[in-house]
């Protein structure tokens, strides 16, 4: 049996507060980062008195740690001080990244876990093609993927929430909810005037409608509404005129596209309807246009393209003129894309997420018209895939949306 020495000798005891007493490094450390994270005016100023990157101006070296992954912040800030100042607050981060007139986009996935169905937001860095996370939605029930509409105002770097459904009860929800990118955090809006999952949503000169869904016991809506993000204020706009759920939706030339989408056993045309709110109007979508509607859609160079689930997974573009869509040149979507996806679109790119978050990224380029209809665009897309890290590899995508601070 060991022996145990005891010293006769007992250590002093000091009240929290004393002088005399010391912090363990622990404690040391969190009193350090707290103080780095909301920095005293004076201890600013003596700590500009070290160089961000030792031989270079101050004004090169933030130029070139403001280009840094935010995968990397977290073992960056153990550098210096400044960096620590840097790169722990999200805020002063975004704002000097705006000074510099810095405005690269990020990719926002809404994504789910395939087994337990929990949510997670997961961001892909689209210059440098790597994977963060950002806090959890302030969500208090335990919520069905599918039943929330996501949009967002990219240059203001704002996404919203809306709608949902509780799981495994036919409950939809009237949440609301906007993410800052600037400040990292969420904040809990006004609610929608009617609850609602599986509707329509679009952005229209920075006002968010949101049209139809499913009410209590799967029961379709027909009214509409939309948000005033500046001042939170919710109002009623005209009717559908139809009670119907949206498989997708899309605004284009100012206008709200809602599309049902075909339905098995597709004995019946699918219904559309197209607001305007310059009339406060709904109107029939166009034949064509809504049965040639068959995937996910998205708008780039000012017209609708779709990514069909059928057809070999081709992109296709619809042309208003003849009411009719048309496969684009180039490839299929890659096999490694596999369904469900989320599309979203980012200047000429669009961004596919398959299962697993593999990532398709597609580049569209306008060719010239054709001498027999020289008013009419052609197009063409080329594609290359980008894996997921083992991380995410578990995760289904639902939505996703692309921002950036301007």
């Amino acid at each position: 049996m060991q022996r145990v020495r005891f010293s006769s000798q007992q250590a002093p005891v000091h009240k929290l507060g004393d002088p005399q007493m010391t912090l363990s490094p622990k404690f040391r450390l969190a009193v350090i980062q707290s103080s780095l994270a909301n920095p005293s005016p004076e201890l600013e100023l003596s700590l500009r008195e070290e160089p961000l990157i030792p031989g270079l101006p101050d004004d090169v070296a933030l130029n070139c740690l403001l280009r840094l992954p935010v995968q990397s912040h977290s073992s960056c800030r153990a550098v210096c001080k400044r960096w620590h100042m840097l790169l722990g607050n999200k805020e002063r981060f975004f704002t000097n990244r705006k000074q510099f007139g810095l405005k690269d986009p990020w990719l926002f996935v809404f994504a789910y876990h395939k087994c337990t169905g929990k949510i997670k937001w997961q961001v892909l860095d689209l210059t440098h093609f790597s994977w963060h996370t950002i806090p959890a939605m302030p969500c208090k029930d335990k919520v069905c993927p599918h039943g929330f509409r996501c949009v967002s105002i990219p240059c203001d770097g704002t996404l919203f929430v809306c709608g949902g459904m509780v799981s495994d009860v036919d409950c939809p929800l009237d949440l609301v909810l906007k993410y800052e990118m600037q400040k990292n955090r969420w904040t809990v809006m006004n609610r929608m005037i009617t609850a609602r999952s599986f509707f329509a949503s679009g952005v229209i000169d920075g006002m968010i409608y949101v049209a139809g869904g499913n009410s209590t016991d799967l029961y379709e809506l027909d009214s509409a509404e939309v948000l005033d993000p500046l001042n939170g204020s919710w109002r009623p706009i005209a009717n559908m005129g139809t009670n119907m759920a949206s498989y997708d939706a899309a605004v284009l030339n100012g206008k709200l596209l809602v599309t049902e989408g075909w339905l098995w056993p597709f004995y019946v045309s699918p219904r559309g309807q197209v607001y305007d709110p310059r009339t406060n109007n709904w109107e029939n979508m166009a034949v064509g246009l809504r049965e040639g509607w068959t995937g996910s859609s998205v708008v780039v160079y000012g017209h609708l393209f779709v990514v069909s689930e059928l057809e070999r997974m081709k992109l296709k573009v619809y042309d208003p003129e003849t009411d009719s869509w048309e496969a684009i040149e180039g490839l299929p979507l890659p096999e490694q894309i596999r369904k469900p996806f989320a599309v979203n679109a980012c200047d000429c790119h669009i961004y596919v997420v398959g299962q697993n978050l593999v990532v398709g990224v597609g580049h569209i380029t306008r060719l010239n018209p054709k001498e027999s209809c020289k008013e009419k665009w052609n197009f063409s897309v080329r594609w290359h895939v980008i894996d997921a890290p083992e991380s995410v590899s578990d995760l289904t995508p639902s939505s996703s949306q692309s921002l950036s601070i301007e």
